[in-house]
C-alpha cells in the first residue's frame, strides 16, 4: 500500500474538528474509536493521533466517526470556524427548511450578482 501524505493544514483542520465534535458529544477520547469498532486497547491513541494531526484517518473511518459524533463528514474538512458552524447549522434543518433555504438562495443569486444590483 502506498501512503500519500495529506497537506498539513487539512490534517490539522480535520483533527481540530474531530476534537470539537467529540467534546461537543461529551465523549472521552477512546469512546468514538470503540464505537466505530477500534480495539479498546488502541482506540485512545489512534483518536489522539487523528486529533493532533499525526495521522489522517482513512475516509471510511472519518465517515464512521462523523456518524458516531452526529456531524457531517463535511464538517471535518472545514478550514474555518464560520464554515464549520454553518455546516453544523445546516445539518439541523428539516428537509422542508432546506428546500426553503435553497429557494431563497436561488432567488438571491438571481437578484444580486457580483457588482450588479437588480431592482
Amino acid at each position: 500500500m502506498i501512503w500519500v501524505k495529506a497537506p498539513l493544514e487539512r490534517v490539522l483542520s480535520l483533527g481540530v474538528r474531530l476534537r470539537q465534535a467529540r467534546e461537543r458529544a461529551g465523549l472521552v477520547q477512546d469512546k468514538p474509536g470503540v464505537l466505530i469498532g477500534l480495539d479498546e486497547a488502541c482506540s485512545s491513541a489512534r483518536i489522539s493521533r487523528y486529533e493532533t494531526g499525526v495521522h489522517e484517518p482513512p475516509f471510511e473511518t472519518a465517515r464512521k466517526l462523523a456518524q458516531v459524533l452526529d456531524v457531517s463528514v463535511t464538517y471535518f474538512c472545514c478550514e474555518d470556524d464560520w464554515l464549520a458552524n454553518l455546516v453544523l447549522r445546516l445539518a439541523e434543518l428539516t428537509p422542508a427548511q432546506r428546500t426553503e433555504l435553497t429557494a431563497w438562495l436561488d432567488l438571491r443569486r438571481r437578484v444580486i450578482q457580483p457588482g450588479v444590483l437588480r431592482r
